[in-house]
Parts: C-alpha cells; sequence; structure tokens
C-alpha cells in the first residue's frame, strides 16, 4: 500500500469556459497553498472537458495538480472525425484520461471491449487510465465486488503495463443525494485492490470511490480507497479543500503504516 492518496474531480459539462477558468485559478491558488499537496503527499488531479484541458493546464502550471481528458480514443491517428487521441492528449501535457463512465456506457453504447480499447490506448500513450468500474443495480457487497473485479479484468486484458487509477462507482449511487454505504465500498474497494495486486505491470495503481463523493466520506473510509473521485461537491472549492485536508490526514496516517 502506498502512503499517497488521490484526490480527483470530473467537471463533466457543467461549466462553460469563462466559469470553467475561474475555477481552475482557484484550484491551482488552494493547490499551491496546501501542504499536502504540495509535498506531494496528496495527488490532486482535474478532469474537465477537451476544450478546457489546455487551459487547465495552463492554470495549475506550476503546482502539483495534473490534468485529464474525460475520454479518449481508441484509436493513435487516422479518420476518426470528433475523435480526441490519447497520443495528443499526451504531447499538451494531460497526465490522466477517464476511461468507461457509466455515462458513456448508457448514453453512447461502450462496450466492455470498447473500454478495453480505450485503456490500452492510454496506457500505450503514457497517460493514467481512471477506471470508471461499478455495478448498474444495488446488490449485495460480495456480488458488487464480483461484478466490479470482472469488469477490472475485462478492461485490462491484454492492456499494456502502467499504473491504473480505478474508480469504483456504482451506477445506483452516482448522482444520488449520498453515496453508497460505507461498508458497501469497503468491502467492494478491497476485492479490487487485492486484484489488482494479483496483476503484474501495475505498480503505483489505486482504487478510489465515486459516485456521490463528497466532505467526510474519506475519514470515514480511511485505508480501504486510495482516494475520492469528486463530480458536484467539488464545484465548490471550499468543499475540495476540506476533502484535502481529509486525505492529507490519511496520507499521514498511511505514512505511519508503511514505515
Amino acid at each position: 500500500m502506498s502512503a499517497r492518496v488521490s484526490i480527483g474531480v470530473s467537471l463533466k459539462m457543467y461549466f462553460g469556459h469563462a466559469d470553467a477558468r475561474r475555477w481552475f485559478a482557484r484550484v491551482a491558488e488552494l493547490a499551491a497553498q496546501h501542504p499536502a499537496v504540495a509535498d506531494g503527499r496528496v495527488e490532486c488531479f482535474v478532469i474537465p472537458t477537451y476544450l478546457q484541458v489546455l487551459p487547465a493546464i495552463d492554470a495549475v502550471r506550476g503546482t502539483n495538480v495534473v490534468v485529464g481528458a474525460q475520454d479518449v480514443a481508441t484509436a493513435d491517428s487516422g479518420a476518426f472525425t470528433g475523435e480526441v487521441s490519447a497520443a495528443e492528449l499526451a504531447e499538451v501535457g494531460a497526465r490522466l484520461a477517464e476511461v468507461g463512465h457509466a455515462e458513456r456506457r448508457r448514453l453512447f453504447g461502450e462496450t466492455d471491449d470498447v473500454v478495453a480499447a480505450k485503456a490500452s490506448a492510454a496506457l500505450r500513450n503514457g497517460l493514467v487510465p481512471v477506471l470508471c468500474l461499478g455495478e448498474a443495480e444495488r446488490s449485495s457487497a460480495a456480488d458488487a465486488a464480483a461484478r466490479t473485479v470482472d469488469q477490472l479484468r475485462s478492461a485490462l486484458r491484454g492492456a499494456p503495463d502502467g499504473r491504473v487509477l480505478v474508480a469504483y462507482e456504482p451506477v445506483w449511487a452516482i448522482g444520488a443525494p449520498e453515496p453508497a454505504p460505507a461498508e458497501h465500498i469497503v468491502t467492494v474497494a478491497r476485492a479490487v485492490r487485492a486484484e489488482l495486486d494479483r496483476i503484474a505491470g501495475r505498480d503505483g495503481s489505486g482504487v478510489i470511490y465515486g459516485g456521490s463523493a463528497g466532505p467526510g466520506l474519506l475519514t470515514t473510509l480511511g485505508s480501504a480507497v486510495d482516494g475520492l473521485f469528486l463530480g458536484r461537491f467539488a464545484h465548490d472549492p471550499a468543499a475540495l479543500s476540506a476533502v484535502l485536508d481529509e486525505a492529507g490526514a490519511l496520507a499521514d496516517a498511511r505514512a505511519e503504516v508503511v514505515a
């Protein structure tokens, strides 16, 4: 288990360009002043729309915040109108790519095979795939763990070596008033982490929770997860700051265990 804790934010398509730039500026200021982000104990990443990737990279330059994209093409180049390749994202300074979000599956018909192709594209171009996995319908924690582990195996089958972040996001909890119950998250996260540990070539990988995640949850979950993947709750930089404080405390606790 690494001591580092990862906190990510996806903006989906909520912000227009001007609002996003203002938010990036506030996050850059917050990150520069936050000791756990500044010294690397906490990894902070933001995932805006494609049009906002370059302004985000410019805004956070000089901080430890890293920027990713909300999707990635399966191919590296060619006649793929409307697509953006992992090769180009890496070229401009993106570091991560969100892959397989439930909305991509539901709205755009992405299959497990497509998700696997996108994960491979990210890895072969040096991007960290943020693999969004989780059960569609509410079920027992044991069943959810088995389903999510199966999704992970499918997503990484034949993929190049490299770090991955698994964002466990039970579909029924996305956009809900509350996250999934802590006991449920812990059971699934531990099963996914055990699977990651069994796969060669995945050094530095981790499991983060998303799905109505917000302040207070990371303290409840503790080291069962390696961080959180935030959505609308992080639109308020004050809420993001509170989560980063929790992440810093968790990173310190994990460092003591590792030592």
